[in-house]
């Protein structure tokens, strides 16, 4: 079987390795157990984890065991890692609450059955740790002045480090010595903002136990511009229906910039990367067949084949003409709201694509809303009880749509 190594490395996904030979030459003779660790800091992933879990599911593929780490523990701290200020602090009910919606996420991507891969979470030895103890132990091994060269500290001195935030890496390190206890796991992975935790805990199991160890860290997802993707304009673009539709979903892949295709499709897709690099060299027009190519397969990778042709045949109804409009995102309008303010600015607010109806009468004015393909000109537009028993597009700007209906 061909290592999982070389198709990490040719499919863009590894930044930094600790021991490069090495571990390209384990993955290649042995069973390794790894593992990638995960705070749960919301209900849900989001498009920067989903990069870690398709890297994780490689590693399945070629034989190797996934260690999937909660942070139930790590994430009463928080990560100064990429953060200008303290993360804000949740209560453990709701820490247990978001890992359990990652654990259900999770088993969508990694086969967990039997001994394929682990779920852990850290909280089970980090919070009922003995301080003293934990600082003989672990403590002893890390020099204050080397931390305060690591990226993750450096950029926070400025504005300020709390010494919570500063036993992260410390937390973190011992994570990887405990796992390689007890399951034997010998390979920690992360987004490469977490490369100086992640040497800091193969460093550990190096210095107190003398076994080997290993870090290997994977690209951020960022634009041709080296800006995180994944942002829109409500926010992060999360792997939960509820929070982003697959709608939704399917359309941010679908409008990415030409530049970043290639990337996408690589890091995000199962594609051969024959086809992957076929279709990242489509030019001028024809490159729009390879954006929908990666949003149907990474909404299909996300929310199944079912949803993710749903989201397609819903965008060929608003752009490619197509008469059937039962997939577009449908809100449903209720008698009361529509007597209460029958306004096409009302409708732009009670469907989400306005925060507002202040926000709302802006966009007419500007000329960013439309009606069935008909632009609306007056802010005191009003619709119809006719026009919405029937169904009505209502579009804000060109990617922005919903079909509004009367219950």
């Amino acid at each position: 079987m061909e290592n999982v190594f070389d198709v990490l490395k040719e499919r863009g996904f590894i930044k930094q390795l600790s021991h490069e030979d090495e571990i390209r030459e384990m993955l290649g003779k042995e069973r390794v157990t790894f593992y990638i660790g995960f705070d749960a800091t919301a209900d849900s992933l989001h498009v920067g984890h989903f990069v870690q879990l398709m890297a994780m599911a490689h590693m399945q593929q070629h034989g190797h065991r996934p260690i999937a780490l909660l942070g139930g523990g790590t994430t009463m701290i928080g990560d100064p890692s990429g953060k200008s200020d303290m993360r804000s602090m949740l209560t453990r009910e709701q820490i247990d609450y978001n890992a359990e919606c990652f654990r259900k996420q999770m088993s969508r991507f990694i086969n967990f059955d039997g001994e394929n891969a682990i779920i852990a979470n850290n909280a089970d030895w980090l919070l009922n740790i003995n301080y003293v103890d934990f600082l003989r132990e672990v403590g002893v091994h890390f020099s204050v002045n080397r931390m305060l060269t690591a990226e993750c500290y450096k950029q926070r001195l400025e504005r300020g480090l709390t010494f919570m935030e500063f036993n992260y890496m410390l937390m973190q390190s011992y994570d990887f010595l405990v796992l390689h206890e007890r399951y034997g796991a010998k390979l920690e992975l992360g987004g490469d903002d977490q490369w100086s935790n992640i040497l800091g805990g193969a460093d550990l199991i190096r210095r107190k136990l003398q076994h080997p160890a290993y870090a290997m860290t994977f690209s951020l997802l960022t634009t041709s511009e080296g800006v995180k993707m994944g942002k829109t304009v409500k926010g992060a673009l999360w792997l939960d229906e509820n929070k982003t539709s697959p709608y939704e979903f399917y359309q941010y892949w679908r409008n990415v910039a030409d530049a970043d295709v290639g990337k996408c499709l690589s890091l995000l897709t199962f594609l051969p990367m024959d086809e992957v690099r076929r279709l990242s060299a489509l030019e001028g027009s024809e490159i729009n067949e390879a954006k929908k190519v990666l949003a149907y397969e990474v909404t299909k990778q996300v929310h199944g084949q079912e949803k993710a042709e749903a989201a397609r045949q819903a965008t060929e109804a608003l752009f490619g003409g197509a008469k059937d409009s039962s997939n577009i995102p449908t809100v449903t309008v209720s008698a009361a709201d529509f007597e209460a303010d029958p306004r096409v600015a009302a409708m732009l607010a009670l469907s989400g694509l306005t925060k507002s109806k202040g926000e709302a009468r802006k966009v007419i004015e500007g000329g960013g809303v439309s009606i069935d393909d008909v632009k609306v000109e007056d802010t005191n537009a009003v619709l119809t009880a006719e026009q919405l028993k029937a169904g009505v597009i209502l579009r804000k700007g060109k990617k922005s749509f919903k079909r509004i209906v009367l219950s």
